[in-house]
């Protein structure tokens, strides 16, 4: 069984796997392809992806055009604060953003669809965080909206000064410059 909460954006959905622990440790099921198509995710992941970064960095908030990409997100270690960006211009959540904690200890999973923006900042020492994703990794068709676009208004929960970026995120456009999805 999984706990499927949706958040703010009704497409961008929180979940929860069911967890048993004994004596030994733990066990849950992270993804089944059968349980996931019962809540709405019936498109197949083709790439894992894994990633580990210090406190303070922030990643994102990435999308691809042309090949755009649904995501799975987990944290396996530490805690991140992940945010979805909703870039489909006949959504009425146009230009919304949602940000949820993800940490190992809680479990919690997010799905982020087709069409989003998908970024996250880095609050514990140290983060190791998984996503599956509905396409394959096209770098020409990668896009990057600006991290602290004024227009987006995502509120980082910044621990002290300005995050730590790739030239790639630093140099993201703003929404109203951005390539968009339809």
């Amino acid at each position: 069984m999984i706990e499927v909460t949706p958040t703010e954006i009704p497409d961008v959905l929180l979940i929860k796997p069911k967890v048993f622990t004994d004596n030994r440790g733990f066990f849950s099921e992270t993804y089944e392809a059968r349980k996931f198509a019962e809540i709405g995710i019936r498109e197949p992941f083709v790439q894992d992806n894994h990633s580990g970064s210090r406190q303070g960095t922030l990643r994102g908030l990435h999308y691809q055009v042309g090949q755009p990409q649904g995501k799975l997100v987990r944290a396996v270690s530490g805690e991140i604060y992940d945010v979805a960006v909703d870039l489909r211009r006949s959504s009425p959540t146009f230009g919304r953003w949602v940000g949820v904690s993800l940490s190992a200890e809680s479990r919690l999973q997010v799905w982020v669809p087709k069409g989003f923006a998908h970024g996250y900042y880095v609050v514990s020492n140290w983060a190791e965080v998984l996503y599956k994703t509905t396409d394959f990794y096209a770098p020409e068709n990668e896009r990057t909206l600006l991290w602290n676009d004024e227009s987006v208004g995502v509120r980082w929960p910044l621990s002290a000064g300005s995050p730590v970026l790739s030239a790639k995120d630093a140099g993201g456009l703003s929404l109203d410059r951005a390539d968009l999805m339809d």
